[in-house]
């Protein structure tokens, strides 16, 4: 540290590197370790934020939660592994174990539930709620999943709603979908059509 101030490390490693960040809170091992200018940012957990370094307005609260992530800021991440491979994606809410998981660079998704949205790398503007709600969208954008496993085998399509217990849990469609499944098992049976 060498002009930083109003800094909380706790743990080996935490907040290592800072040089000028200020106002963040570090707790675990490897928490913030490698932050040099990131301001306000909250970190508990084992290295949770590790890999930040010049972003702010962070909160990371789980083991590796937000583990990769570099410069994307005003992200929210809870539970163990979630958000974990974001790097440069901002404006995200991942709570749930492994929720959000693969999100590299997507933003603005809001994913709730264990593993919802878990392979999602690029995509942007979606929301799932609910276990696996969306789990294997990569890199589809604007998908609304709501339910359980609600949307769970859309990957590139976009602009699918899907409201209910595995509503429009088949559907793979591609491109521009707009698709919208409301009910238990809604749509359970489509595959392509958009």
């Amino acid at each position: 540290n060498t002009t930083g101030y109003n800094n909380t490390a706790v743990g080996k490693s935490s907040l290592l590197t800072n040089t000028t960040g200020v106002n963040n809170t570090a707790h675990g091992l490897g928490a913030l370790q490698l932050n040099t200018t990131g301001a306000s940012n909250v970190a508990v957990g084992l290295n949770s934020l590790n890999a930040n370094t010049t972003a702010s307005n962070n909160t990371a609260v789980g083991y590796n939660s937000l583990i990769a992530n570099t410069t994307g800021s005003e992200n929210t991440a809870v539970g163990y592994q979630s958000g974990a491979a974001n790097t440069t994606g901002t404006e995200n809410a991942a709570f749930g174990h492994t929720a959000l998981y693969g999100n590299t660079t997507g933003n603005y998704n809001a994913s709730f539930g264990r593993g919802s949205m878990y392979n999602s790398t690029t995509g942007s503007n979606n929301t799932a709620v609910g276990h696996t709600a969306l789990v294997l969208n990569t890199t589809g954008d604007n998908n609304t999943a709501v339910g359980y496993e609600a949307g769970y085998s859309n990957t590139t399509g976009t602009r699918l709603t899907a409201f209910g217990y595995q509503a429009g849990k088949a559907h793979v469609a591609t491109g521009n979908v707009q698709n919208v499944f409301v009910g238990n098992e809604a749509g359970i049976g489509n595959t392509t059509g958009v």
